[in-house]
């Protein structure tokens, strides 16, 4: 009786592995092949591309090198973007990653079918890219999937969703500079950065506009611009000026923000747009119910932290919303093949101390020993240097193919060879473990 059980569960899980193999060749079947497109200059000669557009509506692009190693490297974007998308902003992509054509590696990546933060489906846009390069280009030896910033938790979501579909999908995970602390916590330092600003400035939204809870955004059919909100910041912080320029006011202002939430005053104005255009994309989803909240949160740093805690605005986050945007943006970390991941120290837009929260994802996964962190004394964020990332795409390859797990310090032995090749820009930092995120984000309740 007990070997028929077993032999019925066996057969009733081929079954659902073919048929799940048949649903995804016949989703593959519907995808028109690309066409034949212009590549960029910065690609090198004799790269093959094309583009297409899916049929949930995200365009795509694909390179080939002439002397293509048999490995793609399927590439989940930054961001998000928000609006309609545009082929131009995956060329703008591919342009940038350059660097993994040049390697011998194929590179695809979508534009998503949406804009705005919508992590899975995201991640469904980039495995179906992945599904239209096996019908209509070519079956890669491997394929790596490589998530850049916000397109790292799109990654590690895809690699989760699909990775034990059979066959496996992806062979391994590459996340570079990711914003890795889940949707759920990633973002509560921009509403932070919203209520000291506005107690501070007080022009966002100024006296006489409509007034509106700040993890909003903005109201629903605001017309503010990108322009606006850069003026409005100048007017009070002058950041478009150099610090001599400044008032002594503006300056007090300037330095209340970069020590409190502590990030360069370079920095502000980019976190001010996501925190109003973004978090109005956010508020839209999430049915104008509020997923950041800041009760209990004490913030330090100001040359009068009482005053300055009195007059910030304070919000609760509503337990459905924050639950539901967490299961949308939260990886679970179940990634079931090798992780690599890399994150330069200074990165002023994603933390650094936001790889410490995703190895505690990991941990509590169980998958722990598939990830391996690496970390750069660059202070940039959606680049770091030529030879990082063919370093990191060979660490990788090795692994998944059977090889021993790499350390930090063989990757940064590993990158100073490949700097002949591409070169300099290795800055690997072996020793380097971030702190948790709570040291660098105010907590709160």
């Amino acid at each position: 009786m007990q070997l028929h059980r077993f032999l019925f569960r066996a057969l009733a899980g081929a079954l659902l592995l073919a048929a799940s193999a048949a649903s995804h060749a016949a989703e593959a079947d519907v995808e028109a092949p690309p066409e034949a497109h212009a590549c960029p200059v910065e690609l090198p000669a004799g790269t093959r591309c094309l583009a297409g557009r899916d049929t949930a509506g995200a365009f795509y692009l694909v390179a080939l090198p002439a002397q293509w190693n048999g490995t793609l490297v399927l590439h989940a974007h930054g961001g998000p973007t928000l609006g309609a998308p545009t082929l131009e902003r995956t060329e703008e992509d591919l342009k940038r990653w350059a660097i993994v054509v040049r390697a011998g590696y194929a590179w695809a990546g979508s534009s998503f079918h949406q804009g705005g933060v919508a992590v899975h489906a995201a991640a469904e846009d980039t495995e179906r890219l992945r599904r239209i390069f096996v019908a209509h280009v070519a079956r890669p030896k491997m394929t790596i999937l490589h998530g850049q910033s916000w397109g790292a938790s799109v990654a590690a979501i895809a690699a989760s969703l699909y990775g034990n579909d059979s066959p496996r999908p992806y062979d391994a995970v590459l996340l570079t500079s990711g914003v890795l602390a889940g949707g759920s916590r990633a973002y509560d330092f921009r509403l932070d950065l919203r209520v000291i600003y506005q107690a501070l400035c007080g022009n966002h939204p100024r006296a006489d506009e409509e007034a509106y809870p700040l993890w909003m955004g903005l109201p629903a059919g605001a017309k503010l611009s990108s322009a606006d909100l850069r003026k409005r910041v100048d007017a009070c912080l002058a950041l478009d000026r150099p610090a001599a320029q400044r008032t002594a006011q503006q300056q007090e202002k300037v330095d209340t923000i970069v020590r409190t939430l502590k990030i360069p005053a370079s920095s502000i104005q980019g976190h001010m747009a996501w925190a109003t255009f973004h978090f109005r994309d956010i508020a839209s989803r999430m049915g104008e119910r509020s997923v950041f909240g800041n009760e209990g949160a004490r913030y330090r740093g100001s040359r009068d932290d009482d005053a300055l805690n009195a007059a910030v605005a304070r919000y609760a986050r509503d337990p459905a919303a924050a639950s539901a945007f967490a299961g949308d943006t939260d990886p679970d970390g179940r990634i079931p093949v090798p992780v690599l991941t890399v994150h330069g120290i200074a990165d002023p837009t994603a933390f650094v101390e936001m790889d410490d929260s995703f190895l505690h994802t990991m941990e509590a996964a169980g998958t722990a020993d598939h990830l391996v962190q690496t970390f750069t004394d660059h202070n940039t964020h959606s680049y770091l240097a030529d030879p990082v990332y063919p370093t990191l795409l060979a660490a990788l390859s090795a692994w998944a193919q059977g090889g021993a797990k790499p350390t930090p310090a063989q990757v940064a032995q590993q990158c100073q060879a490949l700097e002949v090749r591409f070169g300099p820009g290795c800055r690997f930092q072996p020793d380097f473990r971030p702190r948790p995120l709570a040291t660098r984000v105010t907590p709160r309740d």
